[in-house]
């Protein structure tokens, strides 16, 4: 087998993506290629004025069973999968009339459409290809000899070799190809049986597939020494995956995942209820804040940590305006992920090259379910991705002092909020904003004392005579397994308490809440974050 393929003289292209078909299908007409097709794609070259010749010709079969059997017959199979330098597979392609397909060019039905589509169950079987993937495995599997083209974004790559080897292509080349190949059919059987998984409801299923579409090569990882790419899940959910990025140098994995964590807190907060700003700094909230404009929102979230939003990832719920743009750019910052900008904000960005400013078409939903996947030593932990909320009557007031309808209020606030910060957590809150938060401390009570010193940290850059935290709502992500971390956040002035319960201490904390004169109420679910 030489490395140079003999000259593409027979090419099938069945595809269900028309994008391009009738560039790539003149351009091989004009390069002596004879094109064989089957249905849509047949009568889309032919509309074009090109010579195709029928699949069902070739085979003696015509289209049967609505479509469902067409390519699978041993002309198809055999021209795709004969061994050209077998003496014993060209004997047989002889003595059966078999010719030789130099080049397969297929997409395959749009099922991961159908079901983001919302489609029946039915509907979403009927999208299952099967013709499709059977002709790529087997064209993938003859790399040696055939050439398997799957993605659009692989026709002028395909053309530009056949130019550079005289209407050949070597062998790495299709290689190549044969791997994109085998990951798009992987994708494809990955998206279906956790598809079927989901409609049958199995919660385990026995095996399950996992698949990822390149979206960027990345510098590095998390260090300079780890290499990393970035891939999306074709789901579709608004974020950074589907971002639009106006300016600013490529996103690092570091700035991905910083600007992911980001847009799902700020999407915890309506838009259509209040403008919210949150700042992250390694995934961890700095700053959040509501407020009556976008603005007002930014400078009460930058108050809470001014130290750590240096070089931070700032989100918002709503588009960005002139006002909000002025005042971020006024230190520097990482990135700013918003829903959209407005003509005058992208004109004062501009100003900054290296701020990346990326758009989003929406805000994901913070209750739609979806599956969190986390990779172990020999495994993957897979689990539903935490999208648990309490509304207020759901809350249960387990002290002698019921909390005040504004403390209610903030303890929502903070309670969204600790949802997004590394366990153990502990978040104060005060007037729709953080004033101090806790974040990844191996015990409930250091997360306290953190807090309460990023609070007095804040008063003392602010110029406030007593620190943020007297008269907060405190937010602890799991329950206290002891009273300290409570009558911690108590000394450090929180007035009333958020918290899951279900501790075996839960008498004792909550009477040293009812000696602390706290307010305090039980979630009955918790937000670990590891």
């Amino acid at each position: 087998m030489s490395d140079l393929h003999p000259t593409i003289r027979r090419a099938l292209i069945s595809v269900s993506d028309k994008t391009g078909l009738i560039e790539l299908a003149t351009a091989l007409s004009e390069r002596g290629v004879e094109l064989l097709s089957t249905g849509g794609s047949a009568k889309a070259m032919r509309d074009a004025g090109l010579a195709v010749k029928d699949v069902s010709e070739v085979t003696g079969f015509p289209e049967m069973m609505d479509g469902r059997v067409k390519t699978l017959h041993p002309k198809v199979h055999g021209g795709l999968l004969a061994l050209r330098d077998n003496d014993d597979h060209v004997a047989a392609m002889d003595e059966h009339g078999i010719d030789a397909i130099d080049l397969l060019v297929v997409n395959l039905y749009p099922f991961e459409a159908t079901v983001a589509a919302g489609a029946d169950y039915d509907t979403c079987i009927e999208n299952i290809d099967i013709g499709g993937p059977a002709m790529i495995r087997a064209a993938a599997k003859n790399h040696g000899f055939v050439n398997v083209v799957v993605d659009v974004e692989d026709y002028d790559a395909l053309l530009a070799e056949l130019d550079a080897n005289d209407g050949q292509t070597s062998y790495a080349f299709r290689q190549k190809l044969a791997q994109t190949a085998y990951a798009r059919t992987g994708a494809y059987d990955a998206a279906v049986s956790n598809w079927m998984a989901s409609a049958l409801e199995q919660q385990a299923p026995r095996r399950r597939a996992f698949a990822g579409e390149i979206k960027q090569t990345l510098r590095y990882g998390e260090n300079s020494h780890q290499t990393a790419a970035f891939y999306t899940d074709g789901s579709g959910r608004p974020g950074v995956a589907t971002a639009v990025q106006l300016q600013g140098k490529e996103l690092s994995y570091n700035n991905i995942n910083d600007t992911d964590a980001a847009f799902e807190l700020v999407a915890e907060f309506d838009p259509a209820e209040a403008p919210a700003v949150a700042i992250i700094k390694h995934a961890n909230p700095c700053g959040v804040a509501v407020g009556t404009t976008l603005v007002e929102a930014y400078q009460k979230a930058f108050d809470c940590d001014r130290t750590s939003a240096f070089g931070g990832i700032v989100a918002l719920n709503q588009p960005l305006d002139a006002k909000t743009a002025s005042k971020i750019v006024e230190i520097f910052t990482e990135v700013v992920i918003a829903p959209g900008a407005s003509d005058e904000a992208k004109e004062i960005f501009a100003a900054k090259k290296n701020l990346r400013l990326l758009l989003t078409e929406g805000l994901p939903d913070p209750r739609a379910p979806i599956t969190a996947y986390k990779q172990v030593a020999g495994g993957v932990l897979v689990q539903d991705k935490d999208v648990g909320s309490v509304s207020a009557d759901e809350l249960k007031v387990v002290t002698k002092v019921a909390p005040s309808a504004e403390q209610m209020a903030d303890l929502q606030f903070a309670w969204k909020v600790a949802k997004h910060v590394k366990s153990n957590a502990i978040v104060y809150v005060k007037d729709g904003a953080t004033v101090g938060v806790g974040a990844g401390q191996m015990s409930r009570l250091d997360s306290a004392n953190v807090a309460a010193a990023k609070a007095q940290r804040m008063a003392d850059e602010l110029g406030l005579e007593e620190s943020p935290a007297k008269g907060s709502a405190v937010a602890s992500d799991a329950f206290f397994p002891f009273a300290d971390g409570l009558l911690e956040a108590a000394a450090a002035g929180g007035t009333c308490v958020i918290q899951p319960g279900g501790s075996m201490r839960d008498e004792e904390v909550i009477k040293a809440a009812d000696e602390a004169g706290l307010a305090m109420v039980f979630t009955g679910i918790r937000h670990f974050r590891h």
